[in-house]
């Protein structure tokens, strides 16, 4: 099939360049004349682990352009996954979905047959029906349903493993204007996705609300995690993660995001909660659930500088590794690590900071106020106090004859519990989250 994608971000790229993996022909469509460039020249726009391979393979199939008519005229299908950036009311804006669709309108005036319009991206419950779908018939000169379909279809990503999220996933979610666009969608789904995935389809204001919905108990379990482990420590003999394992094991609330140790960040999670709370207000209700999940991941910052503060000899400097929200990521957006390193330079405290991919991003934010290290290793060297802010594969590497002892005892606060306890304690103040200072000596056994 030859299909249009608009938006060849973090994940229009992925999708472009996974879609053509699949045997499909792409254009894919972007107002970056860089991100074109890097499509057509066989490199990946942006950063994301396999993405620079799986566009070179597939250069054949995959042709970027600046022109959104030329793109959905030469297609049967046009995916549109644009940003939609949040109001200062909390709810996502349509401005960069608003001329997508008009020049999509405009280009489908001009051709004849059937047409099916996608709407990936996150939009707020009621704007498919009422602001798209209107705006493609008002542009068009068409109606939906008879001479073009339109779905809303929203992804369920992680970045850092986009590809694999797309190419596997738990559900694919359709909202549909009618079987025809529904099915049409979900057969190129058949095409892409290699799982074993269910599919969910819908009216669109179902789709919208579904795609709130998930993301929104997503963050209320990592939330409900993180409260645990607050509590464990102050509990003797706690351990949030014997309790957390054994809570996973109840099917009916499942071990994913289960791990306490620090807040949610990135580009979806804390902005979709706050939209569906927006989402409830302007409704005439409270979203206590939500607005108390939000409350919780704001603490995190608060109560960690408090910890490092405690531990750390006077003028010692705090070394953070991970200023991505993730691993395998450079996007640093709502980041528990950049978070933490602006409250602790508000307390004084100096810095030096290293993370795999986002340095870069860092920079721009936090500029000279800090020291940028290379390695795991300098960064601990340069520190009197390491705390590991996210759990990356390369934090692994740090061991006891890399911490600075020149100033007493070295300190580790550990978050996300990934170093080898016996062999920390008998060289440094090692801490965790989620842990009574005393853990219990039971280990957790399936």
């Amino acid at each position: 099939m030859n299909i249009s994608v608009i938006g060849l971000g973090k994940l229009g790229a992925v999708m472009a360049a996974l879609f053509a993996d699949r045997g499909h022909n792409i254009t894919g469509v972007d107002k970056n004349r860089a991100f074109i460039d890097a499509v057509n020249e066989g490199r990946a726009p942006v950063q994301e682990p396999g993405l620079p391979e799986l566009i070179g393979k597939n250069r054949e199939r995959l042709r970027a352009t600046l022109d959104t008519e030329g793109a959905v005229l030469a297609s049967d299908a046009t995916f549109i996954i644009v940003p939609t950036p949040s109001g200062p009311d909390g709810k996502f804006s349509l401005d960069y979905v608003r001329p997508a669709v008009e020049s999509i309108g405009n280009a489908l005036k001009r051709k004849s047959g059937y047409h099916l319009v996608v709407l990936s991206s996150t939009v707020m419950p009621g704007d498919t029906a009422g602001e798209v779908q209107p705006l493609l018939e008002a542009t068009s000169g068409k109606r939906c349903g008879a001479d073009f379909g339109l779905c809303y279809n929203p992804e369920f990503i992680a970045l850092g493993s986009v590809i694999r999220d797309m190419s596997r996933p738990d559900m694919v979610l359709i909202g549909e204007c009618d079987e025809r666009a529904g099915a049409m969608l979900a057969g190129i789904y058949q095409h892409v996705c290699e799982s074993d995935y269910k599919t969910a389809r819908m009216n669109f204001v179902n789709a919208e609300l579904t795609k709130l919905s998930v993301n929104t108990y997503v963050t209320t379990k990592i939330s409900y995690a993180n409260m645990l482990a607050d509590l464990c420590e102050r509990l003797p003999g706690a351990d949030v993660d014997t309790v957390t394992q054994a809570l996973g094991l109840d099917k009916r609330i499942g071990p994913k995001y289960l791990k306490g140790a620090l807040g949610y960040g990135g580009p979806c999670f804390p902005r979709d909660n706050v939209a569906f709370s927006a989402l409830a207000r302007s409704l005439g209700m409270e979203a206590i659930l939500a607005d108390a999940t939000q409350r919780i991941n704001h603490l995190q910052v608060p109560r960690l500088t408090s910890l490092i503060t405690s531990l750390l000899p006077d003028g010692g400097a705090v070394g953070i590794l991970g200023l991505a929200y993730k691993p395998a990521t450079n996007v640093i957006e709502e980041s528990q690590g950049m978070l933490l390193a602006e409250s602790l330079l508000k307390a004084g405290v100096p810095l030096v900071v290293y993370d795999p991919l986002a340095m870069d991003n860092a920079k721009a934010i936090l500029g000279a106020r800090i020291r940028y290290t290379s390695s795991v290793q300098e960064c601990a060297a340069a520190a009197h106090l390491i705390v590991i802010m996210n759990p990356a594969e390369e934090f692994r590497a740090l061991r006891p004859e890399h911490l600075n002892a020149e100033r007493g005892t070295p300190a580790v606060v550990d978050c996300w519990r990934i170093l080898p306890r016996q062999e920390f304690e008998s060289a440094a103040n090692y801490v965790t989250l989620g842990q009574a200072s005393a853990p219990s000596a039971r280990s957790f056994q399936a």
